[in-house]
């Protein structure tokens, strides 16, 4: 029998930047070391040795090619060929040899079709330099930054199309409602454009606080705020139905009249389902994970945003009206957006112990000694957060301090509520409990928000990161 002793990297092709290590193959096991990929093409090659054991006559190492990246044009992606005649595994998805599948920061890949027996890896993109160091300015008349309905600084701010003018959410919330209640076609409030999209704008929102840090004097009212975040409707991207009317040169039956012509965005446009069927006037929210459609119901008991992130999944929804998907509609499936009680975790989240490999498997020995397994201390600590045990000021969550049990997440904030709850099971764990490699280790002054940890391998082994900082911006 053969063992893989180590991983090995063939570089394929020139990157625009020979020097620059814009990814790198993370492998689970902290024994082994980082595959450093420089080249926007590089094939990935495991080294195996045979064990004293096997019957092979040949003594010498055989390295074999087993996956190839290649750098996407985005820079925030990458694409994996599988090279080896094995089945592969990439974020739990199968990939048979020559086939090939998008990977991003954090996708997991592992050399073989099952996770016993090989040892997996995490794809992590490394921060570009010429876009870390670089801060953009820009300068912009105050009275362009102001919202046309009520003449202040945006507050929260929402972009419409197809004429992209922007709004206070609450404001343009507000004239969306009445405007539902009268007209058959929402109109812009600026320039009269019939209004197909309201979106939030992150970007602007920034412009709208960096101009309200610059000039207090433009400020509103706590409770002007109060008011405004009280209207506010718009969580995620609407797509918002216009009336439509269609010249005909010929005869039309009433069936005829409903449906030719008419976008059907999602199922329930079409046919009634669980009591309700959509008008002319609703508006429709668009799914952050496939792309379908649902309508917005603010008066449904169902879930239709995650809590965590205020972004529109539509699994829940669906599997409520009991709907499947088809070919004309996109549909999630439930697994992807549903309440944290019926969660399941069987790995340690990437974004545990603030992505610190080391302090992860610490973690997981630390679980595995005492005779437990993952999901029982994730159990007893959302336990724990439902009973109101715990801090969360640095849940990196919205919304944290309504979150409990019954809280509908989507995966990443999922994963990022665990990441959490590990840290808490960490620093109120016994010392004498850590494994015997991590018992000598000293707090590092900087704790969790330490920024060496993530580029000094030796640092990040030999000093404890997982403990509160007691020095820098984070004491």
């Amino acid at each position: 029998m053969a063992e893989a002793e180590a991983e090995a990297g063939v570089e394929v092709g020139e990157s625009s930047n020979s020097t620059e290590i814009w990814a790198k193959l993370v492998p689970s096991d902290s024994r082994y070391s980082d595959v450093e990929i420089k080249s926007d093409e590089f094939v990935v090659c495991s080294v195996i040795t045979p064990t004293p054991c096997s019957s092979s006559s040949s003594s010498s190492s055989a390295e074999f090619e087993w996956c190839k990246i290649i750098r996407n044009s985005d820079f925030s992606s990458a694409t994996l060929y599988n090279k080896s005649s094995n089945t592969i595994l990439a974020d739990e998805t199968l990939i048979q040899n020559e086939d090939s599948v998008v990977i991003k920061c954090g996708s997991e890949i592992i050399p073989g079709p099952i996770r016993e027996g090989y040892l997996s890896y995490r794809f992590k993109l490394m921060p570009r330099p010429e876009t870390s160091q670089k801060q953009l300015k820009i300068c912009i008349d105050v009275d362009h930054a102001k919202c046309s309905i009520c003449l202040s600084i945006w507050h929260n701010v929402v972009t419409i199309a197809p004429c992209f003018h922007n709004f206070c959410n609450g404001c343009f919330s507000e004239w969306l409602r009445r405007s539902q209640e009268k007209h058959s076609n929402i109109l812009c409030p600026q320039c009269r454009a019939v209004v197909q999209f309201a979106g939030r704008n992150h970007f602007l929102q920034n412009i709208g606080e960096d101009i309200l840090q610059a000039d207090s004097s433009l400020k509103r009212s706590n409770d002007e705020v109060a008011v405004l975040d009280s209207y506010s409707s718009i969580q995620s991207n609407l797509v918002i139905k216009s009336e439509r009317k269609f010249r005909r040169k010929r005869a039309h039956s009433p069936v005829d009249e409903e449906s030719h012509g008419v976008d059907l965005p999602c199922p329930q446009c079409g046919t009634e389902f669980g009591g309700f069927r959509c008008n002319n006037n609703t508006v429709h929210l668009q799914c952050q994970a496939c792309g379908g459609m649902m309508p917005s119901r603010l008066n449904t008991t169902v879930a239709q945003h995650c809590l965590g992130c205020d972004r529109a999944f539509c699994g829940a929804y669906w599997h409520a009206q009991r709907v499947a998907g088809t070919d004309a509609h996109a549909i999630c499936s439930h697994e992807t957006f549903k309440p944290i009680s019926e969660r399941t975790m069987s790995r340690i989240p990437f974004w545990a112990h603030e992505k610190n490999r080391h302090e992860q498997d610490i973690t997981e020995k630390c679980i595995r000694q005492m005779g437990r397994t993952l999901q029982d201390v994730v159990a007893e600590w959302i336990t724990k957060l439902d009973n109101r045990e715990i801090d969360r000021t640095r849940m990196p969550l919205n919304h944290a301090e309504m979150i409990t049990a019954r809280t509908h997440l989507c995966n990443d904030c999922y994963e990022k509520l665990v990441s959490f709850l590990l840290y808490w099971y960490r620093i109120s764990t016994p010392k004498y409990l850590l494994p015997p490699d991590a018992l000598a280790r000293e707090d590092c002054w900087y704790g969790y928000g330490c920024r060496t940890q993530h580029h000094n391998e030796a640092h990040a082994r030999k000093r404890n990161h997982v403990c509160r900082p007691t020095r820098g911006s984070n004491a």
